[in-house]
């Protein structure tokens, strides 16, 4: 059986399934493998359970010729699935990737488009080798716009992203220091990062670019078309509205879009939207409400409240650059009494200790009611904070505290688990 074999039955059974967990009726079963668990020991179930067909790449299991496809490699069959469907859309796909703000950013523009255009955009934050292929086969025929979040911890991946998806357009939301052990350094990154616009540029595409970073101009010299937003001499324009918790944003044309979003740092991420559905020609009022009405989840930038204290919950991940912002942020906001509970930074490499140490010399530029600092190479530097081991002393230690019209910025890196504080 070929891939163009394969594509025929899909057809029929779009819905694809990788846990049997999950499955459903009708479901196309693909056995993927993983460092703990190999999906081709599932197989049989997934078919007793109502999958219409199943794609294994171990033939011991073998068993069903009729309801199975032997293939070399699960992943790449599934990558090569995706590849030919894409090939049958018609549709303007549009490619997220960046350091910081990619899942907000692809919120916001798919709530944009889809105010007016039938579109499909990638699941929460499935945006890996896995989940850029199963984004895609979500397409269905009639699909007007697909946005798809492109995530990457080393170089040459977002490229072979590329050739899956073939986006049409694309956004780098920023570049920063992040997965700096997959990337080797801050230039690494961009090298990365700008694998997409490396596609757009050989394929005639269109950028979308924040123009008050100077990087992403010159990255994206060559490209056919670069559409810019940012504060001044872009083609959409806007200000964001400073001191409050939740950003304003005063958009030329439009008027002020009141987000449910934390911090001007969201700017960029705001303005993205704004310029995608006004170069689709969405309508102005769409744009605001749909901007309006999304609702930060999954812990990031979410303001929340608790008796007369004010949370912002932003620790979904933290790398050098999203700390800084966060807390030059949160720095600004007018309140008597503001405290930082900040989990370590992960996947830093050899940088670690040094961006640690950085960031908590910037801490003392600034007076604060109190900071904990939490696990990880906060260990390792000098500060004059509390140092505590985890989210669980954490969260003991802020019971204890009993703080009343306080203001609380939460954020680490995931694997520090800090929602667990509150």
């Amino acid at each position: 059986m070929n891939i163009d074999q394969l594509y025929d039955i899909y057809k029929k059974h779009t819905s694809i399934q990788t846990d049997t967990r999950q499955l459903k009726a009708g479901d196309l079963f693909f056995a993927l493998k993983g460092p703990n668990f190999n999906g081709n020991t599932y197989a049989a179930a997934a078919l007793e359970k109502g999958a219409a067909f199943a794609v294994i790449d171990e033939a011991a299991y073998f068993t069903q010729p009729d309801k199975m496809m032997l293939t070399a490699d699960v992943l790449e069959t599934l990558q090569q699935l995706a590849l030919r469907h894409r090939k049958e859309l018609r549709v303007p796909v549009l490619a997220i990737t960046g350091t910081n703000g990619k899942t907000t950013t692809k919120e916001l523009v798919s709530a944009v488009l889809s105010s007016a255009f039938r579109t499909t955009a990638t699941t929460g934050n499935l945006n890996n080798h896995i989940g850029v292929p199963l984004t895609i086969l979500r397409i269905p025929a009639d699909a007007e716009m697909a946005v798809i979040e492109m995530g990457a911890n080393h170089e040459h991946e977002i490229a072979a992203y590329c050739k899956i998806a073939l986006p049409t357009h694309g956004i780098i939301t920023n570049i920063g220091k992040a997965h700096l052990e997959g990337f080797g350094s801050e230039e690494g990154v961009r090298r990365a990062k700008g694998e997409l616009y490396d596609f757009l540029r050989d394929n005639g595409g269109t950028v979308f670019l924040y123009n008050e970073y100077s990087y992403l101009q010159e990255m994206s010299k060559g490209i056919k078309e670069v559409i810019t937003y940012g504060e001044k001499s872009a083609d959409y324009t806007g200000e964001p509205l400073a001191d409050t918790a939740l950003l304003g944003v005063n958009v030329t044309g439009i008027g002020t879009i009141s987000t449910q979003l934390v911090g001007a740092y969201n700017f960029p991420n705001v303005m993205a939207a704004v310029a995608v559905g006004k170069y689709f020609n969405v309508p102005d009022n769409n744009i605001s409400t749909s901007i309006e009405a999304y609702t930060p989840s999954n812990n990031r930038s979410q303001v929340i409240k608790k008796d007369s204290n004010t949370i912002i919950m932003d620790a979904y991940n933290a790398n050098p650059s999203s700390m800084k912002a966060a807390i030059e942020n949160f720095a600004g906001i007018k309140a008597a009494k503001k405290v930082l509970l900040l989990g370590a930074m992960m996947e830093l490499g050899e940088d670690s200790v040094k961006e640690h140490q950085a960031l908590a010399n910037m801490l003392q530029r600034t007076h604060w009611h109190a900071v904990v600092l939490v696990g990880g190479d906060f260990s390792n530097i000098t500060h004059p904070y509390l140092y505590l081991e985890n989210a669980a002393e954490t969260a003991a230690w802020l019971k204890q505290q009993q703080f009343t019209d306080t203001y609380i910025l939460i954020k680490g890196s995931r694997s520090m688990g800090m929602e667990k504080v509150i």
